[in-house]
This record gives C-alpha cells, sequence and structure tokens, in this order.
C-alpha cells in the first residue's frame, strides 16, 4: 500500500492515471502529448507506477500499451479510507444532533 501512496504522491502521476482513465490503452507517445514533460520523464513516471500495480502493460506488436489497474486505489478506500468512515459518520450525527438542540 505504501507503494501506491508513494505514486499517488506526485501530480505527474496522478495526471497520467487521469488520462488512461479517460482513455484507456495509450502509448507512450499518446501520453506524452499535450504534457509538459519529456518522453524519458513521463516513461519514468509509468515505471513507478507499474511498480505500484497502478499500470499495467501489454505488447501489441512494436507498440506497448498502458492500461490503468484501479484495484489498489479501490483496495486503499476499503482498507484505510474506510476505517475512518465510522468516524464521520458519527460526526456528522453529533453535529446535526448539536444544531438541533440550538
Amino acid at each position: 500500500m505504501d507503494d501506491v501512496f508513494r505514486a499517488l504522491a506526485d501530480a505527474s502521476r496522478r495526471e497520467l492515471l487521469d488520462r488512461l482513465r479517460a482513455d484507456n490503452g495509450q502509448t507512450l507517445g499518446q501520453l506524452c502529448e499535450r504534457l509538459a514533460m519529456t518522453r524519458q520523464a513521463v516513461s519514468k513516471h509509468l515505471g513507478l507506477l507499474e511498480e505500484a500495480n497502478l499500470v499495467a502493460t501489454v505488447k501489441r506488436g512494436r507498440e506497448k500499451l498502458h492500461y490503468l489497474n484501479p484495484v489498489p486505489i479501490h483496495e486503499i478506500a476499503e482498507r484505510w479510507i474506510g476505517k475512518f468512515e465510522s468516524h464521520r459518520l458519527r460526526a456528522l450525527s453529533d453535529m446535526k444532533k448539536a444544531l438541533e438542540t440550538e
């Protein structure tokens, strides 16, 4: 899970994930379009995303297609963020009761 958090900590990597979410299965060249980064930098970011299992690749002829893997993000939502759900609901309930008694 730490690898996923490290990968998501960078805005450029989040941008790449957003691009794959919008249009999955892109080549490195397609992902580089309209980015203020070198091809080498994009490739390095993709490598870190692959290491965190957030991106999977498939070779198609000479091309390498990149696909978003949302599973690690869902695991974070369920395992880590989900722990705070009961606290959030309790805080909302307490706030509602406080406002109703005023």
